[in-house]
């Protein structure tokens, strides 16, 4: 049972969450270029935001209580609005459907981040389109997605959902950006691949078998 008493105010957890974060993107998300770090600040700073308000101050919340004059208990299961909203239109458990889906995304995510960073080490430079490359050509960009998109899902805040566009921007300019780069190296074997593995969502015909590049 989650608990009833106050939920926040909790900085140790926030500052070793936030840190562990930050472990995790300098280890495995490209922040080489400017733009790659630029991206990455950007996605540090949701974290930042989230984690904040996740277990230290619910600036959301209050602002909701406060605008709209919905009394939001400060417990941390009502923190989940969706999944309280979920429950309030009548589609059962919804702090459970949140976390259920949250969680998968999440996985998801950390998979398809880690994965890549693996084949790309292992490449040492070179291109690389096996793997989970085949299915995809920006792995660890679709996993930022996926766990940007599981965090909102699970624990929506004004400044998450106001930041969420202009991550999705950022990393596809990014992912354009390095395609670019690629395609002055492995013009010919770049353009074929790009014809059949899309870009960041896996389609039919890169799970038919097809060989790729």
């Amino acid at each position: 049972m989650l608990s009833e008493t106050y939920a926040y105010g909790h900085w140790i957890i926030v500052i070793s969450i936030i840190s562990l974060a930050l472990f995790f993107i300098t280890k495995y998300i490209p922040m080489r270029t400017k733009f790659e770090k630029r991206s990455g600040g950007a996605l540090i700073a949701f974290l930042i935001a989230l984690f904040t308000e996740m277990y230290g101050f619910p600036l959301s919340i209050y602002l909701i209580s406060s605008f709209f004059g919905i009394n939001i208990p400060f417990t941390h299961d009502k923190g989940h609005l969706l999944g309280n909203f979920l429950t309030y239109i009548g589609l059962g458990n919804g702090w459970f459907i949140v976390m259920i889906i949250s969680s998968l995304l999440l996985l998801l995510g950390l998979h398809c981040i880690i994965e890549g960073w693996r084949l790309v080490y292992k490449a040492k430079g070179g291109l690389v389109t096996t793997g989970i490359y085949q299915r995809i050509r920006h792995p660890q960009y679709t996993g930022i997605y996926l766990i940007i998109i599981s965090f909102i899902i699970q624990w929506p805040t004004f400044i998450t959902l106001i930041m969420f566009p202009f991550l999705v921007v950022m990393y596809y300019k990014l992912a354009k950006r390095e395609e670019e780069d690629i395609m002055k190296k492995y013009k010919k074997e770049y353009t074929e691949y790009m014809k059949k593995v899309p870009r960041f969502i896996p389609n039919w015909c890169t799970f038919s078998g097809e060989k790729n590049v």
